[in-house]
């Protein structure tokens, strides 16, 4: 049975009693207290103390009770604030620990959640749609399924140099992002074409493609929108093998989804006309994400991992 404090009630029984000479066995009995308990308040009434008097030396005892906030100090604080503003969790700050921050991960979650210390967003929780949610997109009725993947790359989730891809839409769906994301480093690339037709695609990705090492890249798998309709010319003029993903299955290219989702909250939001915006802005975007640890990477970033399998000479027609 858990034990529980003396209530107001109980307090003002036992004052009651003991100025009535019942004994303390018998208070005891009659409201089910030990007589430690018991001899604690007949001890402080003997002292000249009210039960009142007593109940409100127990409240000012009770506020010392607990561990005491941890406070940061300064240099501390301001490191954590400079990285969450640069779009770091608090995971990755401990994760990652280029400075030491004198506290755990969770008492930083904690500090955040009582706005001890300030953030402006974590990523979303929730279904990104409703059930029953019908896409009106229109599709290709031709392509490669997901399945032969596995049958033509065995290794797939090991192996450097698959993509996934799609595109993310600006206001009034008048623009659009092509947005790239290598499986292995979680090196994310963005390209704006100059529209949204099939063949505007095709342009910035063969653009792209003709300006990498050949075969650097295997595949990419892609979701079934008409945008993609001339893959077969990507896949012939670069030998890229070129899947998609079932239909409703965003989950089949759940890492570009991810990107895709930070892209949108660090910079590139729905609201914005991509044609508005330069390819600078664009690139800086995808380039802070490239920068920011991930414990899926042991708080590496896409970048470093990235790094490690291409020349540094390339690696400028990538970003």
């Amino acid at each position: 049975m858990a034990y529980t404090h003396l209530t107001t009630d109980e307090l003002t029984f036992i004052e009651s009693y003991y100025h009535q000479k019942i004994s303390v066995r018998e208070i005891c009995s009659r409201l089910k207290r030990s007589r430690q308990t018991i001899y604690n308040v007949i001890n402080a009434l003997r002292d000249g103390m009210s039960a009142i008097d007593y109940y409100e030396g127990y409240r000012i005892r009770k506020q010392h009770c607990g561990r005491k906030k941890i406070k940061l100090p300064e240099e501390e604080r301001s490191y954590v604030i400079e990285k969450v503003n640069d779009g770091w969790t608090p995971d990755t700050i401990k994760g990652r620990n280029d400075q030491v921050v004198s506290c755990s991960m969770k008492t930083l979650y904690r500090m955040f959640k009582e706005n001890i210390l300030p953030l402006s967003s974590l990523p979303m929780k929730g279904r990104r749609k409703p059930n029953g949610h019908h896409e009106k997109r229109g599709k290709q009725p031709f392509h490669r399924n997901i399945s032969e993947r596995t049958i033509e790359f065995p290794d797939y989730h090991n192996e450097f140099g698959h993509l996934e891809g799609d595109t993310i839409v600006g206001c009034h769906h008048a623009s659009a992002v092509i947005t790239l994301v290598e499986r292995v480093s979680r090196f994310i690339i963005t390209i704006r074409p100059a529209g949204r037709k099939a063949v505007d695609i095709e342009e910035a990705l063969s653009a792209m493609l003709s300006a990498v090492p050949a075969h650097l890249f295997k595949s990419v798998t892609f979701d079934c929108g008409k945008e993609f309709s001339n893959w077969k010319a990507i896949s012939n003029q670069h030998d890229l093998s070129i899947f998609f993903a079932d239909p409703g299955c965003p989950s089949q290219r759940g890492l570009n989804e991810h990107s895709n989702g930070m892209l949108r909250r660090n910079g590139l939001p729905k609201q914005m006309d991509f044609n508005l915006v330069t390819d600078d802005f664009i690139i800086s975007v995808t380039q802070g994400i490239n920068n920011r640890p991930r414990k899926s990477l042991g708080y590496h970033t896409p970048m470093e991992v990235f790094m490690s399998f291409i020349e540094d000479d390339h690696l400028s027609s990538l970003i």
